[in-house]
């Protein structure tokens, strides 16, 4: 594969038998050479596929064509190797999980804001800035300013805001994430909580690394993807991040020189968590790993 598209994508949509997509959509996928993660629920589709050219656009026209999905966008960028093991079609209760029954970004979501007009608007004094993303993610990179919720999920970010919502009185909010789609939910939240002033980054980090240049930008530090690249920066280019792969945080090149990092059973953020029966476990694992490297195979697990 001389070049492997990457499309990240989401559309809020209410099908009437999500369930009836899901096997018509793998077989594409696989048919095309198509690798990635794709969650199918009844509020819409969300997902992250990689292949080549054709079979990109072979899927996104499949998906286009689905009831509701005409406006169904994506972003695009490039990786130098295949960054899945496999296709998955997956069905979910929510696309992506907020918990919260009476969110419903079909109704209303805040105003979006372009890239190119996103650091004009977190620069005003009346503005405040908030990062929807997990803390891992947060911790390799985010905007200047922007207030971290330290959630460890988006479930828990409700229960922050109400906790929090005093500090951001007469204030208006902006917020951001990853690909846009947290802030579809978290938006439409916040205006059904009576802020009235609510704004979000269209396309979201990913867009902005695109199209601002990083002598404008405003964004620190690199962005977490959810794929074999572990991080992308300005352009889309692939970072310098990679797994700890007993625990999944992102690491840093010089966190492999740590005296905790163990390939493939601890870093420094877990070496303390696990014990010794749980390492050997993973020591285990990583040399089944390693063997299968050496027949020329994938390990999967």
């Amino acid at each position: 594969m001389s070049q492997v598209v990457v499309a990240a994508l989401y559309h809020f949509t209410k099908f009437a038998d999500h369930i009836a997509l899901q096997e018509p959509l793998l077989k594409l996928c696989r048919a095309q050479g198509i690798k990635g993660s794709l969650l199918l629920a009844f509020e819409g589709i969300n997902g992250t596929i990689a292949g080549p050219r054709g079979g990109i656009d072979a899927v996104l026209a499949h998906l286009r064509a689905l009831p509701g999905c005409i406006d169904l966008e994506h972003k695009e960028s490039i990786a130098s190797e295949m960054p899945f093991n496999r296709m998955k079609v997956k069905l979910k209760k929510e696309i992506v999980t907020m918990g919260q029954p009476d969110v419903d970004p079909t109704l209303n979501v805040g105003n979006y804001v372009e890239a190119q007009d996103w650091n004009d608007l977190i620069a005003q004094e009346d503005v405040v800035v908030i990062d929807t993303r997990n803390d891992y993610e947060v911790a390799i990179g985010t905007f200047d300013g922007a207030i971290d919720p330290e959630t460890k999920s988006f479930g828990e970010f409700p229960a922050w805001w109400e906790e929090n919502k005093g500090r951001f009185h007469n204030k208006r909010v902006a917020m951001f994430c990853t690909g846009g789609i947290r802030c579809e939910k978290s938006t439409n939240y916040l205006l059904n909580e009576g802020v009235d002033d609510v704004y979000h980054l269209k396309g979201g980090i990913l867009k902005y690394l695109e199209e601002v240049p990083q002598t404008d930008s405003s964004w620190n530090g690199e962005c977490f993807v959810f794929d074999a690249r572990v991080s992308v920066k300005h352009g889309l280019e692939e970072g310098k991040y990679d797994l700890c792969y007993a625990c999944r945080m992102p690491l840093a090149p010089e966190d492999f020189k740590r005296p905790e990092f163990e390939k493939g059973v601890s870093c420094h953020l877990c070496i303390d968590t696990t014990d010794d029966e749980r390492k050997e476990r993973f020591r285990e694992r990583q040399r089944q790993v390693e063997l299968a490297d050496k027949r020329g195979k994938h390990h999967i697990g």
